[in-house]
């Protein structure tokens, strides 16, 4: 089993960086012979579709697959044949940054048939999930419409791969010292509370999301019991879509149980003082 987390984010030990990791751990945790990966693409050089139409040409050498070469397209290759994926990134603008779109409008388009139906010719369905890393409050995303804008991205990711869950990771730090920018609507004191209040919680539910993806990945319906030999009860809760929910929005304890130390860069698991993480 693979399963990749693509960061959307240009800081790759940033906030949608970290819940990736966490996420990873938590597949690594349901089956110890899992492989995870850990994708940044602000270190690639692509752009975004086109408009070539290779992937659309009948008979041709690209029918279903992008026929752009860049640094994306051995990254391409692999995700074609992954048991999993995870796109984390921060919102820009209320909308996913520029890099995570242009990567999904590579990786998606080619497996779009123009055939009236949306029908899908990815090599693999597969278990998905965008994380999302922002500075406004939920009320504030709300406001501006952020679900619904988002929901049309995760409606073509659904019919082409799989319907992903969501996680919301809301209210982020921005700088490591709000004294040293021109930020006057920010409250940096709120904002530290609200990270080590909120943050760990939000790391936990990115470790279930890639657990429970892992397990359903691995589950044969025709089998008895435990597909992969892990030792784990393969239960699948019920996944909630909207705000981070994921069927573990209670689950709140602080501990983590699966043995790693994962305070990296001055702190376990969003303690307030790695704030390096618009993203």
């Amino acid at each position: 089993m693979k399963i990749y987390g693509i960061n959307g984010s240009p800081r790759p030990k940033g906030s949608t960086a970290r819940l990736l990791k966490w996420a990873m751990e938590g597949v690594e945790n349901a089956c110890a012979g899992a492989e995870t990966e850990i994708i940044d693409l602000y270190r690639l050089s692509y752009t975004g579709c086109k408009s070539c139409f290779a992937c659309k040409k009948k008979d041709g050498p690209f029918y279903g697959r992008c026929g752009a070469k860049d640094e994306l397209s051995p990254l391409l290759e692999k995700l074609a044949q992954a048991d999993g994926i995870i796109f984390g990134s921060p919102i820009y603008f209320m909308d996913l940054s520029g890099q995570m779109r242009s990567f999904l409008e590579r990786l998606l388009f080619p497996y779009l048939v123009y055939d009236g139906k949306g029908t899908s010719i990815a090599p693999k369905r597969m278990p998905t999930a965008f994380f999302y890393a922002m500075n406004v409050t939920e009320a504030q995303a709300e406001q501006w419409g952020l679900p619904q804008r988002l929901s049309l991205m995760e409606r073509f990711v659904g019919n082409i791969l799989s319907t992903p869950q969501t996680l919301w990771c809301y209210d982020t730090l921005q700088f490591s010292d709000y004294s040293e920018y021109v930020a006057p609507c920010f409250d940096e004191k709120a904002k530290q509370r609200r990270r080590e209040e909120f943050f760990p919680l939000d790391l936990r539910k990115a470790f279930e999301i890639g657990r429970h993806m892992a397990l359903d990945g691995l589950k044969d319906p025709s089998a008895e019991g435990d597909a992969c030999g892990c030792g784990h009860d393969h239960e699948h809760g019920h996944h909630g879509h909207h705000h981070g929910a994921c069927g573990y929005g209670h689950d709140h304890g602080h501990d983590h149980h699966h043995g790693h130390d994962h305070g990296h860069d001055h702190g376990a698991c969003g303690c307030g003082h790695d704030h390096h993480d618009r993203g």
